[in-house]
């Protein structure tokens, strides 16, 4: 019981296969409010973890609980006011106005009167304000991110202490853009009490933004560590490369990432 009231999410011993890869025992808890980002090679199985927290996969062997009950067990409606994924690409219809590909986050309300106030407030959020009038297939990819991001933000705008999953939020979006829009997730989820887990392949950001670091190599956990410069060993054997530790003028830890002497062993 004291574990259900401490953990929003729980991986136990959760296992899956495709084809012929096993990814897992992956064990878990992401308690509310925590930022945690997971990081690994390409094909490593990160995508494959946050599948299973979103309920996208199931698992083959062990379980995924979420605010204390069995994820499976969780009807979808319900779970769409405590929980939002933005996966990596986002599918919808690409004829829609931006305005309604935004609203679509709160269709799991029967009555929502506050809907247009917070389709503005959510693309404002997402710098995607000027966009609205816009339709989706007229726009860049990096525009393209800010609507499904500012989506995210609607679906859970008036919710407290829930759990966002985000699959390469920033993927494509220019520098500049991708501060702006971390400092705003950064915001909007500790506004809220939400939890957050992304998938990142910026090893900065990860040190910048989140608290927890979830390693994954070969479809495995290879560690669950603080986000600070302790972290900075294991990154760099995790991609076989080195990294020369620096601090910004705000006492940050950053890394400088080169080519390792020595591969790492295949």
């Amino acid at each position: 019981l004291e574990v259900n009231m401490t953990s929003l999410l729980e991986l136990s011993f959760a296992t899956t296969q495709l084809g012929q890869q096993y990814f897992g025992p992956f064990n878990v808890r992401v308690a509310p409010g925590e930022r945690i980002a997971i990081l690994g090679p390409s094909g490593a199985g990160k995508s494959t973890l946050l599948k299973l927290m979103a309920r996208e996969l199931q698992p083959q062997a062990g379980q995924v609980a979420f605010a204390g009950r069995p994820l499976v067990q969780w009807p979808l409606a319900d779970l769409a006011r405590r929980r939002a994924v933005l996966p990596q690409a986002s599918s919808v219809a690409f004829g829609l106005q931006c305005a309604l590909v935004i609203g679509l986050g709160r269709v799991a309300r029967l009555v929502d009167p506050q809907l247009e106030q917070i389709v503005q407030d959510a693309a404002a959020l997402a710098h995607a304000a000027h966009l609205l009038g816009r339709r989706l297939d007229t726009l860049s990819g990096g525009e393209q991110a800010r609507v499904q991001l500012a989506r995210l933000f609607a679906q859970m705008w008036d919710v407290q202490d829930g759990l966002i999953l985000v699959d390469e939020p920033l993927a494509a979006l220019d520098p500049g853009l991708q501060f702006d829009l971390l400092d705003s997730l950064q915001q909007f989820c500790a506004a809220r009490g939400h939890a957050v887990v992304a998938i990142l392949h910026d090893i900065n950001h990860a040190l910048l933004g989140f608290d927890r670091l979830l390693l994954v190599r070969s479809g495995q956990l290879v560690a669950d560590i603080a986000s600070d410069a302790g972290a900075v060993p294991a990154l760099a054997a995790l991609y076989g490369i080195a990294l020369t530790t620096a601090t910004n003028s705000d006492g940050d830890v950053c890394v400088i990432p080169a080519r390792s002497a020595v591969r790492r062993a295949a």
